[in-house]
């Protein structure tokens, strides 16, 4: 029953992988393989290790790890809502109307910085989505534009490791108590800026960021209305914006996990925005088009569901017990023993996680990170450790490489129908060279401070 576990967690892999030659949702292989993996491991009465690798009764190891990825998506439900109201409240263009400028070399730093801090305060997938909404009114030329947003894809994933908040993945090691929010910032921040202003830097100098950028100017409006609702977008900016931040202050002062901040940052968004009218004229029907409701309506859900069943599957292989060698006879849940074996096969630690950066271009890093946390222990490598400050920096970069490899990427992706061969050939290198720049500042950087 084994080799079934990992033949239905290979064959859901593989079927997530390929989800849009298959058109089919990701969501759907992911709920199956993460609730077939346990039905296998309850009906082939296997063995199961608890979160403190002893042995333990099936249904209290799987109670522990529903709870652990509740938390996850907990969190993200409340940052993915307080991000709708932001951007229903046209919260997001007090930033981005106050770009005016024509240059192509100046509009690419502007964007690659906005795109990074952006990213570190919402998250890399949000931060993505508002970018390529401003681009398309600031660059009408689609094929001038594709290499803007590429190059915030770039911005907007490094941007998003540093911080707690920033990346699914760092959340994800964030509340599983493996990084610290001043670990992460401490580590992480120039080797995230090395990732990001690298490749603008080179892209500065090529042709494509050369010369000006041809647009219309828009008018500015001038009517009460306008005033209001910019009055109304900035209220909310500021609030959603202060929640979000909040959430690691909150933490660090209660020692409550995340998902209790977030809780409270969104009832405090919630409420503000249910006393600011952006019309003057705010009927029940216009009321209930800015309500928290339908925010709530508009968060992808499939996301939500994708990670619930991605995550439920890697806990299953992190459960089910084997015999590993060195334990004299004792078992210790399949990841782990992976990980011992791998540890022994590439004694080089820093190699193995640049191996998962470029695996994250290929395959989705939540599985990754998931993945890598069931195969270390917090015994071997407490909290802060450079495993996994390096692990939330790898995984959350290196997916820059291909625009499958990212939510950001696969969000500018679908919003400008971005072809795989050309971000291969024009933005891949780039995304590379920023890549490795960034692991050579980590491994140095840590070298100093430690």
């Amino acid at each position: 029953m084994l080799t079934g576990v990992i033949a239905c967690f290979i064959i859901g892999y593989v079927l997530i992988v390929f989800e849009h030659p298959l058109k089919l949702d990701k969501s759907v292989p992911a709920l199956l393989m993460g609730s077939l993996i346990w039905a296998m491991i309850s009906l082939g009465h296997l063995d199961v290790v608890s979160h403190t690798h002893q042995a333990g009764h099936l249904e209290e190891v799987l109670l522990h790890h529903i709870g652990k990825t509740a938390e996850i998506l907990i969190f993200l439900i409340g940052a993915m809502t307080i991000v709708e109201l932001i951007d229903m409240h046209k919260g997001f263009s007090v930033i981005t109307d106050r770009i005016q400028t024509k240059q192509k070399s100046t509009m690419l730093w502007m964007i690659t910085i906005l795109a990074f801090f952006l990213s570190a305060t919402l998250d890399n997938l949000a931060s993505t989505i508002v970018l390529v909404s401003l681009l398309r009114r600031l660059v009408p030329d689609r094929s001038e534009r594709l290499w803007f947003i590429s190059l915030a894809v770039i911005g907007a994933n490094a941007g998003g490791a540093w911080s707690p908040i920033g990346d699914v993945t760092t959340t994800m090691l964030w509340i599983g108590k493996k990084v610290s929010t001043g670990g992460l910032i401490q580590n992480l921040i120039l080797p995230s800026l090395v990732c990001a202003l690298l490749p603008t830097f080179i892209a500065s100098l090529m042709k494509p960021f050369q010369g000006e950028i041809t647009r219309k100017d828009i008018p500015p409006i001038h009517s009460d209305q306008a005033q209001l609702k910019l009055l109304s977008s900035k209220t909310m900016l500021f609030t959603g914006l202060a929640g979000l931040i909040f959430v690691p202050i909150f933490k660090s002062i209660t020692h409550l996990p995340p998902y209790v901040g977030m809780m409270l940052s969104l009832g405090v968004v919630w409420l503000v925005s249910e006393y600011i009218h952006p019309e003057e004229d705010f009927t029940e029907e216009k009321r209930e088009r800015y309500s928290a409701h339908r925010a709530l309506s508009r968060i992808e859900m499939s996301s939500i569901i994708f990670f619930l069943g991605i995550l439920m599957a890697v806990a299953g292989l992190e459960s089910v017990a084997v015999a590993a060698e060195g334990h004299h006879g004792e078992k210790t849940g399949l990841l782990m023993a992976l990980a011992e074996q791998l540890q022994a096969r590439l004694p080089n630690q820093d190699v193995v996680i640049i191996i998962l950066g470029f695996l994250s271009a290929i395959i989705d890093n939540v599985p990754l990170v998931a993945a890598s946390m069931g195969m270390y222990s917090m015994d071997a490598f407490p909290m802060d450790s450079k495993l996994w400050h390096f692990i939330a920096f790898s995984a959350g970069t290196g997916g820059s490489m291909l625009i499958i490899g990212s939510a950001a990427g696969v969000a500018a992706m679908g919003m400008e129908k971005i072809d795989f061969i050309w971000y291969f050939k024009n933005i891949s290198w780039l995304a590379l060279t920023g890549f490795l720049g960034g692991c050579l500042t980590f491994l140095l950087i840590y070298q100093i401070i430690h």
